[in-house]
């Protein structure tokens, strides 16, 4: 028997595991905003990637139970902001589970020609209209095409890798966590 067998079913993988080797993929922080009629929602995401410059397009990978999905859903569009290294305090606000209206109180943000919120201070944003999503076990992978992009604030990119955030060094360099 050859070294190269494919094995004859799927080796286990445990999640705690495979969190800890995801950890070490260090990403980008961004948060993805919908609204719908005078609902705004949103939340933090790492899962964000370019997929094509014609049409300029983008993916985004969201938990089918987070409050944000559902509204991207029935109003077909989303927002991505690219946090800079600054927004620590936005990513944290936006990843907890708390009621939408309290995640945007008192935010500095501004309203992209679509009416999505976009974060005021970030690197980036875009507004993307939604042509397709995928079922993926208990997430939605979305394909948005952009239909408005914008420059923000020239900076250093909120990085996260390791469970913890990247520390600005200067400006050019950021500190990545070190291994626990």
């Amino acid at each position: 028997m050859s070294d190269l067998t494919p094995m004859l079913g799927p080796a286990p993988v445990d999640a705690p595991t495979f969190r800890r080797l995801m950890g070490r993929w260090a990403t980008g922080v961004s948060v993805v905003t919908a609204r719908e009629f005078d609902v705004d929602a949103g939340l933090t995401v790492n899962a964000f990637l370019s997929v094509s410059l014609a049409p300029p397009s983008v993916l985004i990978s969201l938990a089918r139970d987070a409050d944000t999905t559902p509204l991207i859903e029935r109003s077909g569009q989303f927002a991505v902001s690219v946090l800079a290294s600054s927004q620590r305090a936005l990513s944290e606000r936006f990843a907890r589970t708390a009621p939408p209206a309290e995640k945007f109180r008192d935010l500095g943000f501004h309203r992209g020609p679509n009416g999505l919120a976009l974060l005021d201070g970030a690197l980036a944003a875009v507004e993307c209209r939604v042509v397709s999503h995928t079922p993926a076990y208990d997430h939605l992978l979305l394909l948005g095409e952009i239909v408005y992009q914008e420059l923000g604030t020239d900076g250093l990119p909120l990085v996260f890798f390791r469970s913890g955030y990247g520390e600005p060094l200067g400006a050019e360099a950021v500190r990545l966590p070190r291994p626990p």
